[in-house]
């Protein structure tokens, strides 16, 4: 179960970060806004992961003897992905309001990397939902607490948080081929 608790920490930074950048640019209103993002994030990245654990077990039979390279392979691909987000320009620069469409996209944008990260949980011994319920809220609480951080300090943590969270995923990734 930790190791659940670890990822749900890592694939909640992309959030975080986000959420950090949505605080900073929308100061106004900070509460509403950390709760529909703690909503729309949390529910996606909860959701996503399912997806990937279902698709990762109808395939695994297939990939058994390699499940152990391609998930070190997809954290490994998804973390250098957040590092790399990490030092570029974020997604929530150009964001001038935030309607419900332009919530779904974030969410999505944020979340389609724990679809990939859901193919792991077929190799660890939890139960999905309980594991996506983890992630799902946890992605909840650091959305909310992103917007209500950004509009106290701006964007300073936004690109450290996912750099962090770059870094525990590719060390999850190392763990799954060594161990």
């Amino acid at each position: 179960m930790v190791e659940v608790l670890v990822l749900a920490v890592a694939l909640s930074m992309d959030a975080f970060a986000v959420s950090v950048g949505l605080g900073s640019k929308n100061a106004k209103k900070t509460n509403v806004l950390a709760m529909k993002t703690g909503i729309y994030f949390g529910l996606f990245q909860a959701l996503m992961p399912l997806i990937g654990y279902f698709g990762g077990k109808g395939v695994f039979s297939w990939v058994e003897s390699y499940a152990h390279w391609i998930a070190f392979f997809l954290l490994v691909l998804i973390g250098g992905k957040m590092v790399y987000e990490s030092v570029t320009e974020g997604i929530e620069e150009d964001i001038a309001q935030i309607t419900h469409k332009v919530m779904l996209m974030l969410a999505f944008a944020t979340s389609i990397d724990a679809m990939a990260a859901g193919f792991t949980l077929t190799l660890l011994e939890v139960n999905p939902f309980i594991a996506c319920g983890i992630i799902g809220v946890t992605t909840f609480i650091f959305s909310w607490v992103g917007v209500l951080v950004g509009a106290k300090s701006g964007v300073w943590l936004e690109s450290k948080a996912e750099l962090l969270g770059g870094v525990i995923l590719i060390a999850i990734g190392f763990k799954f081929l060594l161990f």
